[in-house]
């Protein structure tokens, strides 16, 4: 169930050229937590401006008030607003929404992030406490966030950057590939990040007969799926909702050529 929320920040970083928050959610987890990989919609100023939709690095339940980490990039004039808050003003936050990862029990997964689709993927860290392996890229080492956090939580950390400044030279679908020769023992992949980066570790993950789920990122209008905007192909000639129906989807599902 999704809830309506002044949230207040409560602590800000700089992370290259990401923006780091976090938030005082009232009991927004408590309330509408289903699971790693959902968003938040965010008022980004006043006047017309819509709400911006930003997955959710983590999540704490607490009392008083949940705990909301999110990160983000400035991309136009809302996350623009958004990157000028500080630390003690309040956000109007519409919450928790979509579906996350399904994660089994005791699971062990491989976790894909590429540039900023790496926050999401350490909600998913957390929830196998510390059996999974992550696999990070961006285009050079100052993309590369959250390193330590996901160093802490998960049993193996693997970086890949486009100029090779850190780590492996080149695109993570070839450390998927590399890690998977090694360990298929893992109960799948989930990854978030660019649609290309999404389609390429897809189709090693099939190459290996290995589940793939995959957070797809649309451009979205209301956040709940009554404007439409956020349209995703089907592989049946379907078209769901990144908002409702996502934004995580089994990597089958998806029409990659759309």
């Amino acid at each position: 169930m999704k809830v309506e929320r002044k949230c207040t920040i409560v602590a800000r970083e700089e992370m290259g050229d990401a923006i780091y928050l976090v938030l005082e959610a009232g009991d927004m987890v408590r309330t509408s937590y289903a699971g790693p990989g959902q968003f938040v919609h965010v008022k980004c100023g006043e006047g017309l401006l819509l709400r911006r939709p930003i997955s959710v690095c983590s999540c704490q339940e607490d009392v008083p008030n949940d705990l909301i980490a999110i990160a983000f990039e400035v991309r136009g004039d809302g996350t623009r607003w958004l990157a000028q808050r500080k630390v003690g003003d309040t956000l109007d936050v519409m919450g928790l929404l979509g579906n996350g990862f399904s994660i089994k029990p005791k699971g062990r997964y491989l976790l894909v992030g590429g540039g900023i689709g790496i926050p999401p993927m350490r909600g998913c860290a957390q929830a196998t406490e510390g059996r999974s392996t992550a696999i990070l890229g961006g285009r050079s080492k100052d993309k590369i966030i959250l390193q330590s956090c996901f160093n802490d939580e998960c049993a193996k950390v693997l970086i890949a950057t486009d100029d090779g400044s850190l780590g492996h030279h080149g695109f993570v679908d070839a450390l998927v590939r590399q890690e998977l020769e090694q360990d298929k023992n893992y109960d799948g992949v989930l990854a978030c990040g660019p649609k290309p980066m999404l389609r390429n570790v897809a189709n090693v993950a099939q190459e290996f007969g290995i589940p793939c789920q995959v957070s797809m990122e649309e451009r979205m209008g209301c956040g709940v799926g009554a404007c439409l905007v956020c349209a995703c192909d089907m592989a049946d000639g379907s078209r769901k909702h990144v908002c409702k129906d996502g934004p995580v989807f089994d990597s089958k599902e998806v029409d990659w050529n759309a």
